[in-house]
């Protein structure tokens, strides 16, 4: 039975034009009719003369507009995703709660600040009793605190952007190690090049100290407890000054607490003192290892799971340690930035050789931190910068150089006092005569010594100037800053004396024979170590505890712009009243009262420092401002310590003038008290 359907199908069909039988056509005859009509095989006439085709035109047009909307795309994203971290950031820290982790934390951090403390002291202390043990002339001298300085600003320059790129707690660990390797070394240095190289690799280490600690633990902390608690971590710095003065006045003068292996190693006092000083920065050494980085790094990097593995951690031990253990970390995802990691690794594994690798890593990191330090310019940075530089330099500027004009304008008040009481013996002729006693501070002029015995004494201060010695014998002869100018010395014979060349100025030897003699420099503690400067500086350090009390209770009361401007208005008044000393005691007492007072203003600045600048600059930036610090004490160091002994107006002036400056731009500074990390 035939299908209806299927027959009318066909009929359609059949109805078709092209179903009819064409006649087959020769091969050649179709090439003819399609010639010049395949497209694909055409040849565009331009491509000779270079010119690219139409349409590839529009094709590279359409994939830039493309490409340009996929960017544009990445942009808005990352910014939204950039501007939800912080306050994503700040939600989670405030679940995890202040507690036990940042204690932890507060302690590890405080011995590194508190080994930088330290370190500024050391050079001051034994640089009394090194530049006699090792001849250090007074022009060295100023070169190795100059060098320790400018070290310290390098390596807070350099740190600082490195902890942006590298991380907190690697950078931390690094710093910390090359300043217990140097220090370690420099101790048993003999040579003052060699100490002096080692004090400046010391100085490069720890002067990234100050710009890591407050950027690791201020990402730790929520924004109700960020100034007090950063600001009583600037307490440790206090203690390290307190540690260093305090250990120095009970170990360097003990001249028998050292040894000596032969005649060419010598280990004094003064190098077991910088040997203890290193115990600070090993314990901060050994706690940094067992912190974990900075979560708020790792998120800045696009690190997500690492970051909410730490946060948990923090969020698990605080919760733990208030008897909430079943509270549970409810955080899944954090919003991550994008960043220039992936690239940053495919250049890497594109090198060849390990050395290319390390080359192209390190080239990179320096271009990163140097564009990081350039973005510091932005116009929505660069006007508070500005401020913010010329505050940390007026501050540094009266501070440091105060600091040194305090002990100096003490030695100096002390040595009028000295010369005062100088005795002065003129003409007189002593003859067959055995000195038996010290002579200390004593001036002999044109006198005349026959057949005298100078045995077993000591000679401090003491100068002969025109005399003659004949026939005249000196045995064990210590001596400390005694010359002989102008004299004739006839027929006599120094036995086992430090008496040598450079004692002598102008002097005729006649017949004069040295036996044993005690070249080089030797040390003479109860000179070079005048506990007086000791105390100086254990008081100075201890006298800003109530300032630091007073800017940690009050630093999220009053704001961080008033206790910076306040504290540097009163720091100046306390600076003009140094006019009024004329004693050692006056000089200690205003001393104590500037340091209590400025001190609130370094806390404020320092945490100022730390809200003010983004995450992925904060390091660079606090670098920046504790670089500017250190260049600001060179500055002053020179100037202050010129004019001691000429007037003490110009530095009281300079002094106040900088304050008074910083203090009333530090009012023209943004306040951060409830600003959110950016």
């Amino acid at each position: 039975m035939d299908d209806p359907y299927q027959n009318n199908v066909n009929q359609q069909m059949d109805g078709y034009p092209y179903q009819t039988d064409y006649p087959p056509q020769d091969e050649d005859a179709a090439s003819d009719a399609t010639e010049g009509a395949d497209e694909d095989n055409q040849m565009y006439e331009g491509e000779y003369q270079g010119i690219p085709h139409p349409d590839e035109i529009k094709e590279a047009r359409r994939a830039a507009r493309v490409e340009a909307r996929r960017k544009a795309r990445m942009a808005a994203q990352q910014e939204e995703e950039e501007e939800n971290l912080p306050e994503q950031y700040e939600i989670i820290m405030e679940d995890c709660g202040h507690g036990r982790f940042q204690w932890m934390l507060f302690f590890v951090l405080g011995l590194a600040l508190m080994a930088d403390g330290v370190d500024g002291f050391v050079v001051g202390f034994v640089m009394p009793s090194a530049e006699k043990d090792m001849c250090i002339s007074n022009s060295d001298k100023g070169l190795l605190g100059l060098l320790v300085y400018v070290a310290m600003m390098v390596g807070a320059l350099v740190w600082g952007g490195l902890c942006d790129k590298m991380g907190r707690r690697k950078c931390l660990i690094y710093v910390l190690s090359i300043d217990l390797i140097f220090s370690f070394l420099s101790c048993f240095a003999q040579g003052y090049g060699f100490f002096l190289f080692f004090r400046f690799c010391s100085g490069f280490g720890i002067g990234g100290a100050i710009p890591i600690v407050y950027t690791y633990f201020a990402e730790f902390l929520q924004m109700d407890k960020r100034g007090e608690h950063l600001s009583w971590l600037c307490m440790f710095w206090m203690l390290g000054g307190l540690y260093a003065s305090f250990t120095a006045w009970g170990i360097i003068p003990h001249y028998g607490w050292g040894f000596a292996i032969g005649t060419e190693f010598q280990m004094h006092s003064w190098r077991l003192f910088i040997l203890v000083c290193l115990l600070p920065a090993l314990a901060a050494l050994v706690g940094v290892i067992f912190m974990p980085e900075s979560p708020r790094f790792l998120l800045e990097n696009a690190r997500h799971d690492e970051a909410w593995m730490i946060l948990r951690k923090v969020h698990d031990t605080n919760w733990k340690a208030k008897g909430e253990p079943e509270r549970v970390f409810t955080v899944t995802n954090i919003n991550t930035p994008k960043t220039q990691e992936d690239e940053f690794i495919e250049i890497q594994s594109d090198t060849g050789t390990a050395f290319q690798r390390w080359t192209v890593r390190h080239l990179t990191m320096l271009q990163q931190v140097m564009a990081n330090i350039m973005s510091l310019s932005a116009p929505e940075l660069r006007l508070q910068g500005l401020f913010l530089v010329i505050v940390w330099f007026c501050l540094a500027f009266s501070y440091h150089g105060l600091g040194v004009w305090f002990p100096d304008m003490i030695k100096y008040m002390q040595f009028e006092e000295y010369e005062a009481k100088v005795r002065v013996f003129h003409r007189e002729r002593v003859e067959r005569f055995h000195f038996n006693f010290s002579l200390v501070n004593q001036i002999h002029r044109e006198g005349e010594y026959i057949h005298d015995k100078f045995a077993n004494i000591e000679m401090k201060s003491v100068k002969f100037e025109n005399s003659l010695f004949e026939n005249c014998y000196f045995e064990d002869i210590r001596s400390t800053n005694t010359f002989f100018e102008n004299c004739t010395i006839k027929n006599s014979i120094f036995y086992n004396t430090d008496l040598w060349q450079e004692k002598f100025k102008n002097c005729q030897m006649e017949n004069t024979t040295f036996l044993h003699p005690k070249k080089g420099c030797h040390l003479n503690f109860n000179e070079e170590n005048d506990i007086v400067i000791y105390m100086v500086s254990f008081l100075g350090s201890l006298a800003v505890l109530p300032g630091n009390i007073i800017s940690a209770l009050f630093m999220d009361k009053i704001g961080r712009i008033r206790i910076i401007g306040g504290s540097m208005l009163v720091s100046s008044a306390c600076t003009f009243l140094l006019l009024l000393s004329f004693s050692q005691g006056a000089v200690i007492c205003w001393q104590c009262l500037f340091y209590g007072a400025s001190v609130a203003a370094w806390n404020g600045l320092e945490v100022i420092s730390v809200e003010l600048y983004p995450s992925s600059k904060r390091g660079t930036a606090f670098g920046i401002l504790n670089g500017i610090c250190k260049f600001a004490a060179i500055i002053a160091s020179f100037i202050f310590a010129a004019f001691i002994g000429i007037t003490k107006i110009i530095p009281i002036f300079l002094a106040f003038s900088a304050l008074v400056c910083g203090g009333l731009l530090a009012l023209k500074l943004p306040e951060t008290r409830e600003k959110i990390l950016s």
